[in-house]
Formats: structure tokens, sequence, C-alpha cells
């Protein structure tokens, strides 16, 4: 089902069940409207938390590159100087707990996948929960002095400081129709109210038409690890025969693009994004590597699959998604966020 809106929300298939679907579009539209009109006009409140806070979002569903932002953005943070706390819905867990804090070990089956890939790849303080004011405090309360707020954009309970938001430079906004039509959480309007738009892009893509203000962040593939005992390889390696890939990500399509953009033979494994996966779904009746992206990597350990490896093979494999920025980018970035947080601090914090 999600590869059959990917193609109906970015390449145009099925146009005529698109234009069925717009008049829910119209209806999901009206409530988007006016949640958040209840907020501008305070008949529903938004919550102070006692620490400046930054959303990392987007108005699409899925598949941006956010939550790899995220974790540059928070480790850069912390390397001057910041005690960062991330806070995010924990989809795909199933804990029903207000909020929880999220270890590199946590079980990703009650956190969720992205969850625990922020843990083991940034440091920071994680925490879980629908109600993303209950884990921002809970993040403050660990030591946190700045919260990210990763896929926060539309949970206006929590007060925000500064929105960012993240976009695929080669997909954009799809047919830019809100769902179910389309991809979009809220209008295309919704973006000239962000502090700062952040695009995407893969090596070797060429530039896109957008806003001129955008930085664009460069998302590309680095040394496959393994899953078994934590050695790299470098991804030229595998050349010459047929992998599996693995991906039960927002945007599927880009990891195997990513793939053969390295030269390698890709034999396509998509699912569903954040869908729980099992060693038997990794067994393909060959010896071929298995290469997945590191947010479905946190699903197995190395005693889930040792057993499978002995059987032979070339392995499992986790490849992660790098972000980088040009120099003058990122003091783009700094700029946007300086502004932010001295305006925080100097006039809306407690002593």
């Amino acid at each position: 089902m999600d590869q059959f809106f990917q193609k109906l929300w970015y390449q145009g298939h099925a146009r005529l069940l698109s234009l069925l679907l717009w008049p829910l579009s119209l209806l999901f539209g009206v409530v988007v409207a006016l949640r958040r009109f209840s907020y501008r006009r305070g008949w529903l409140q938004a919550v102070r938390v006692p620490a400046p806070v930054i959303i990392v979002g987007n108005i699409s569903v899925g598949g941006t590159g956010k939550t790899p932002f995220t974790i540059w953005l928070a480790n850069r943070l912390q390397s001057q100087g910041w005690r960062v706390g991330v806070v995010l819905r924990g989809y795909g867990g199933s804990s029903r707990e207000k909020a929880q804090l999220v270890s590199p070990d946590s079980d990703w089956q009650l956190v969720g996948d992205e969850a625990v890939l922020i843990a083991r790849s940034s440091g920071a303080i994680v925490a879980v929960g629908a109600d993303r004011v209950a884990a921002a405090r809970l993040a403050i309360e660990q030591g946190a002095q700045l919260v990210l707020s990763d896929d926060g954009m539309q949970h206006y309970r929590l007060q925000r400081d500064c929105e960012i938001a993240v976009l695929d430079e080669r997909r954009m906004l799809g047919n830019g129709r809100l769902l179910p039509a389309g991809p979009l959480r809220e209008p295309p309007g919704r973006l000239q109210s962000v502090a700062l738009q952040v695009l995407t892009r893969r090596p070797g893509q060429a530039p896109g038409r957008h806003h001129q203000d955008a930085v664009v962040a460069m998302a590309s593939l680095g040394d496959a690890r393994s899953l078994l005992n934590g050695s790299t390889r470098a991804l030229e390696d595998f050349r010459g025969a047929p992998v599996h890939a693995v991906a039960a990500i927002g945007n599927p399509g880009g990891f195997f693009a990513a793939l053969r953009d390295q030269g390698l033979q890709v034999v396509e494994h998509a699912f569903a994004d954040h869908q729980p996966l099992q060693p038997e779904q990794l067994r393909f009746g060959d010896d071929a590597a298995v290469l997945m992206t590191e947010k479905d990597a946190v699903k197995f350990s190395p005693q889930t699959l040792a057993g499978m490896h002995a059987e032979g093979g070339q392995g499992y494999w986790s490849v992660p998604l790098q972000i980088t920025l040009s120099e003058a980018d990122q003091q783009r970035l700094d700029d946007v966020l300086i502004r932010a947080l001295t305006r925080v601090v100097n006039t809306q914090l407690p002593d």
C-alpha cells in the first residue's frame, strides 16, 4: 500500500483516484486549518518548557532525511557546548507510557526504531511519548539545555522557538495535495512560516529549483558496518555481484537508488515505514550480502543473526546515511539558530 501511494503522490500514477480522493483532502485541510487556528487564538493552549525548543520536521509524509538531519544537528549543537535532548513520538513502538527515556540498548519494539537510532548515533538525551511536552520535560529533568523535537512540526501543543523544515529536493512536495490525495500534512504555504528550509540532496543529483534561502544537506552513504561483529567495508567492495537491499523507511527507493549510485547491483526489498522485521524475512535463498538502512538495523542483534550467518553467505550490513553541509550553509544555519536561541534565552525563559 505504501508503494502504491508513493507512485500516486510523487509519480502521478492513478490520477483519477487522486481526483476521487480530493474531497477527502478538502475535509482534511479544514480540520488542519481549524486546529492551527485554535492554537493561534488560544482556544488550544501551547505549553512552554524551561528550555529552547527547535522543531525539525516537514509537512509531508516521511522520506525526507529528517531523522539523519536531526542526528547531525544534535551532534553539531553538542560540539558547540549544548546538552541536547531529542524528543519524538516513538512511532512503531508499543510502549504506552506518557514519556520514557531511550538508551542505545533500549528495545526498539517498545520505543520505536528511530528513537533507538538517534540514541545510538547522537549521544543526546532521548525521550519518547505521544505527549511531546511531557517528553521534553523529562529530557530537561535529565539535564537537557536545549530540545530538538524530531517530526514535531504538527505537534503544536509544544511551544517552539525555531522551526526547520526538511524536504527531499528531488521529490519536494509531490503533487502538492493534502492527504490522502497527496503526501502533505499541511498546505504548502505552511513553509513560509518556518525559520529555515533544509533540502536533502544525493551526490550527483542536479540542483533543483527551490527557496532561495534554503540550505542544502548532502545525504551520502557511508561504509557498511557488519551487524555481526561491527567491522566496516567500503560499498565499492560489494560491486560485481548482486546484493539484497532491505528498507522499511518512508522512501525505500531513495536508499536503493543511492546504492546503485555506488555501482551496486541491487535486489530490492521494500517494506512499509517502521514495519517490524524478523530474521526469517532476511532469508533470500542465496549467499548474497544483505544491506539495510541503519533504522532497520536496530531491529536485529548479532545473536538473532548469528545462526543465519553460520549457514553461509556474505553477511548482514547496515549502511549509514551521512549528512554534510557546506561551510556557507553551516554558517547560515548557525545564524538562524543563534537568533532564535538568543531571543528565547534573553526574553522568554525563566531565570
